[in-house]
């Protein structure tokens, strides 16, 4: 049955927000998906996966205060109960998101979708024509090319383990692995990492990641690094992973290998060169109003999309443009400066801004403040060994171009440099500021 809306939307992640601000203007909108409602960042990403990191926070906070006034001898992470506390929190999203749809108008359509015309889109026996489509599908595990790559366990199913295996390797140093990996060795787990290049975290300042990676290994963690995976072979119980490393193959036997190495817009089988739609690796190429640069009734955003950082709050970001591109006319360009992201070990990784060599590449001036801070009084009082931080300030203006930091809270302070960045404060402002002591936001002052 072909079905007529004014905007369909395929896929119910953050993006998908869109749908309902469309809908309250008093558009006719469909959504889609083939997954339950809510999308990656609330059933198979951000969320769980926090929730996992937080048991984690608060074994690890037991155990570095051990001795120091916490008696932490037992506290460990409990896996099947943690993965029940998980699910009691992400089960219902799927129910509430179509709920909340429905209660507005928004028509919810279970199923793959694919384009059989520019705007016509099948699902099933149905035909939902578009005067707008919204791409907004999310992304998936990227494919590898080596032989028993199907034998890796997706970060999903990581997610939904029933019980932690005692041997896991994870395939690539991004921030799945090293976020599961924190977590998995807070449990007890023998935990390697198998990265293909000298650097892991690649999207984040070296000298802050050689920080985690140092601490990473304390933790009894191993980081092998120049290290290319060829294959993964079935063995009694488990798994063998073959890599490639200094000009010879070493193996590295585990019950369990899981798949960190990237992930990949899930738009390939939406036949999108039926509505005429262009697209490269990084997904749906957009001009600067989010729209398809080669069929102008499409629209993408978030994972889908080509342009800018593959995080949550670009998404978010994306949002905003799409609605208002939408419903006025096409006239806002998204802005992702100073974007903040994290990486969620256990201490956090954190970037907001500029790189040294983004930088450079701009032809700025700048000064670089970087200091090793360890030995500061928030992290000792907690127990932290390893903590760090480098920010650059430009040399005529004084603003914040850009922050890296690795410790304790370090997630949450690089929100008060986000805020710098995208507002060109200066900072000298940022000295000045009042905070609240001791706390971490405090330690800016420190770092200007």
């Amino acid at each position: 049955m072909e079905r007529q809306f004014d905007l369909v939307v395929v896929g119910t992640g953050v993006t998908s927000a869109v749908a309902s601000r469309c809908r309250e203007a008093g558009w006719t909108v469909a959504v889609i998906d083939s997954r339950p409602f809510g999308g990656t960042c609330a059933l198979r990403g951000c969320v769980p996966k926090k929730i996992l990191v937080g048991a984690a926070e608060a074994v690890q906070a037991a155990r570095d205060l051990g001795g120091q006034g916490v008696r932490a001898e037992g506290v460990t992470l409990a896996w099947p109960e943690l993965m029940r506390f998980k699910r009691s929190m992400v089960d219902p999203t799927p129910e509430r998101v179509e709920q909340a749809w429905a209660k507005i108008g928004v028509e919810p359509f279970h199923g793959r979708a694919r384009f059989v015309g520019p705007t016509t889109l099948a699902i099933g026996e149905d035909r939902l024509v578009g005067r707008r489509i919204l791409l907004a599908a999310g992304a998936k595990p990227a494919p590898l090319p080596f032989v028993g790559a199907g034998r890796l366990t997706t970060s999903e199913e990581f997610l939904n383990l029933d019980r932690l295996p005692s041997r896991l390797v994870f395939v690539g140093g991004g921030y799945i692995s090293f976020e599961f990996a924190h977590v998995a060795a807070r449990a007890g787990a023998e935990v390697t990492i198998l990265h293909r290049a000298t650097r892991p975290l690649e999207a984040f300042d070296p000298d802050m990641v050689d920080l985690l990676v140092k601490r990473t290994r304390e933790l009894g963690i191993r980081v092998e690094l120049d290290t290319e995976v060829r294959g993964i072979d079935a063995a009694a119980g488990g798994v063998v992973v073959r890599g490639w490393q200094n000009g010879g193959e070493r193996r590295f036997e585990a019950d369990l290998a899981v798949h960190g190495a990237g992930r990949a817009p899930d738009i390939d089988d939406l036949d999108l060169d039926v509505a005429g739609i262009k697209r490269d690796t990084r997904g749906i190429i957009v001009n600067q109003f989010l729209q398809s640069v080669s069929n102008p009734a499409v629209y993408a955003g978030g994972d889908a999309a080509a342009n800018g950082p593959k995080l949550t709050p670009k998404a978010d970001q994306d949002v905003l443009v799409l609605t208002a591109n939408l419903l006025q006319g096409n006239h806002r360009s998204p802005n992702y400066e100073g974007i903040a992201s994290a990486v969620f070990t256990v201490p956090p990784l954190a970037s907001s801004g500029l790189s040294d060599a983004a930088a450079r590449t701009r032809g700025l001036r700048f000064r670089t403040n970087r200091q090793d801070t360890s030995g500061w009084f928030n992290t000792r009082r907690v127990g932290e060994t390893v903590s760090g931080f480098k920010v650059l300030i430009e040399e005529e203006t004084d603003r914040v171009l850009g922050a890296h930091l690795l410790g304790p809270h370090a997630d949450e302070v690089i929100n008060l440099f986000a805020v710098a960045i995208r507002l060109g404060l200066r900072a000298d402002a940022l000295k000045e500021t009042l905070y609240a002591y001791p706390t971490y936001g405090a330690d800016i002052r420190f770092m200007l």
